[in-house]
């Protein structure tokens, strides 16, 4: 709770710096994140985005495991070490996905050009999967090695850490926003050369 409070404070905090109007920005968010979770809970968001993705990030963290020295049988979305039978699921809430859903919801909802939100987009997103890749390893390896820190470290550590990420990578790309330029006229004398100091 301490975290998600201090998150918001952030947030209004930068959004406030930047001239931002903080109740546009929290509606757009809500909407957005709102249609995006509606949107994965269906069955093509079930088929064509949830299901591929877990997949894929089950066979890219077998894959890291592999090329450290364990041998693993992988199933779906299920890994389990030959050696000791340890087995990991990747399943809801584990696949980063709705870290990502916060923010897509959070950069589509600020004000910027579309192409710098694009970029923030990929950017973003692979960041976060790339930590989530980390997470999924790490995890497993500590299940092998100690149980009890497994469980802690699952639901309290990294779930707080990938939270941590995705607003240090919104507020990074904020950060990189080019700022908006003021209109020509304010920088120009007026009309016939004339300066309005000049008297």
């Amino acid at each position: 709770m301490l975290a998600l409070s201090s998150s918001l404070l952030i947030i209004i905090i930068n959004l406030s710096a930047s001239g931002t109007n903080v109740f546009r920005f929290f509606l757009k968010f809500f909407l957005v994140m709102v249609a995006l979770f509606v949107l994965e809970l269906t069955p093509p968001g079930q088929k064509y985005v949830v299901e591929p993705l877990t997949s894929g990030l089950a066979q890219a963290s077998a894959f890291f495991i592999q090329l450290f020295g364990r041998e693993l049988a992988v199933q779906g979305i299920v890994m389990v070490d030959r050696l000791t039978g340890f087995a990991v699921q990747i399943a809801a809430g584990c696949n980063g996905i709705e870290a990502m859903i916060l923010l897509v919801a959070a950069i589509v909802a600020f004000p910027a050009p579309w192409r710098y939100r694009l970029v923030g987009l990929v950017f973003g997103l692979v960041s976060v999967q790339a930590l989530n890749l980390v997470r999924i390893v790490s995890l497993f390896y500590l299940g092998i090695w100690h149980k009890p820190s497994f469980e802690w470290a699952h639901l309290y550590i990294w779930q707080a850490l990938i939270m941590l990420d995705t607003l240090l990578v919104w507020m990074l790309w904020i950060r990189y926003i080019p700022k908006t330029r003021k209109p020509d006229g304010d920088s120009k004398p007026p009309a016939g050369g004339a300066s309005l100091a000049a008297g």
